[in-house]
């Protein structure tokens, strides 16, 4: 278990306030959030590569504060890989377990089964400036693993790879976490890649960590409007909730109502989160479950691969499949209808 006690690190204009943050042995942790947010200074504290001014850091159960990197048993690998350019792949692989004087027969197997590992024994005699962005960075990362760190942080990782190179290092690293017991701490920007790799997210904006939970707790229900604005949620109504029916709230937005679920009283002044994908579009008012039932006219259609995202006149955005706007035959300017349950609304205080 990795926590966190108020932490806080000034560096440069940059202040990382009052971190506070548990991480669960043997998580696939997310840290998310926009450039500049502090991320990477995070992971550097808990690697040990600065002190903090202030607070304090545990590591399965002993204050490792003030402890030297190489005792805290963490791997890290960086956005831009820092292989040494004169060693081979096997080299750099191997480097950690030299410095260690560790028995050259066993770094030969234990290299050789690295390698197996992530698919790159047939690069073991290439230097990185002939790897690809993936190939370095799986490189790397078998550097990290060789020393059998309880903790992997990862800085980035993703980021330079192209899609297809992305998606396979995703598995490669689901995989090294699903056959370990390996705590691993993944910086990124990236929404979707928080969404595919993480059991919990951390969102960190302005030096603070602004909210924890799993990635449905973070998606669906943000806690303010900055963090629904960073993670997509793009539909941000403002209104206040004008009365109660049924154990539901009904939120006077302006042009219309909507129902919600909230435990917020009467007259609150209130922010209502949907996401573009929770929108159903209809020509006709359709008989469903859904308590929401808005017409409105198409702004504009944007198609995005296999899904077309929405535009509409009442300020809200849906996303539907290629196939059914197709189906649809949607056009511009035309009249449709929306709808959406309850649960699809979430309600902050503003």
């Amino acid at each position: 278990m990795i926590t966190i006690k108020n932490l806080q690190r000034k560096w440069k204009e940059f202040n990382l306030k009052d971190i506070n943050l548990t991480i669960e042995k043997g998580e696939y942790f997310v840290i998310l959030g926009p450039t500049a947010a502090g991320k990477t200074l995070l992971l550097e504290l808990i690697a040990g590569f600065y002190i903090p001014d202030a607070g304090e850091i545990w590591i399965h159960g002993d204050n490792v504060t003030t402890v030297t990197p190489e005792d805290r048993e963490v791997g890290f690998v960086y956005q831009d890989y820092a292989l040494f350019p004169h060693f081979t792949v096997k080299e750099n692989i191997e480097y950690g377990l030299k410095i260690k004087k560790i028995p050259k027969d066993k770094i030969n197997k234990e290299s050789q089964a690295m390698m197996d590992l992530l698919g790159i024994t047939y690069l073991r005699n290439r230097y990185p400036t002939t790897l690809s962005g993936g190939e370095k960075q799986k490189t790397a990362i078998g550097r990290s693993l060789m020393l059998n760190p309880h903790i992997l942080l990862l800085d980035e990782p993703l980021s330079a790879l192209d899609a297809r190179t992305k998606a396979g290092l995703q598995d490669e690293l689901k995989k090294i976490h699903n056959e370990s017991d390996i705590t691993i701490i993944h910086v990124t920007h990236d929404q979707t890649e928080a969404m595919i790799m993480a059991d919990r997210i951390g969102i960190m904006m302005r030096g603070e960590i602004v909210q924890t939970g799993t990635t449905l707790e973070i998606f669906n229900t943000p806690k303010n409007r900055m963090i629904a604005d960073f993670v997509g949620t793009e539909n941000v109504l403002e209104g206040h909730i004008s009365k109660k029916i049924d154990g539901l709230a009904i939120v006077d937005i302006g042009s219309s109502e909507i129902f919600a679920i909230s435990d917020l009283e009467t007259g609150s002044k209130v922010h209502a989160f949907i996401r573009p994908e929770d929108i159903i579009i209809s020509k006709e008012l359709q008989e469903t479950s859904a308590r929401n039932n808005l017409e409105t006219k198409i702004k504009k259609i944007i198609h995005l691969g296999a899904i077309v995202r929405i535009e509409l006149d009442n300020g809200l955005v849906a996303f539907t499949t290629k196939q059914s706007a197709e189906e649809l035959e949607l056009n511009i300017d035309e009249h449709i209808y929306v709808s959406f349950k309850t649960t699809a609304v979430h309600i902050v205080r503003r």
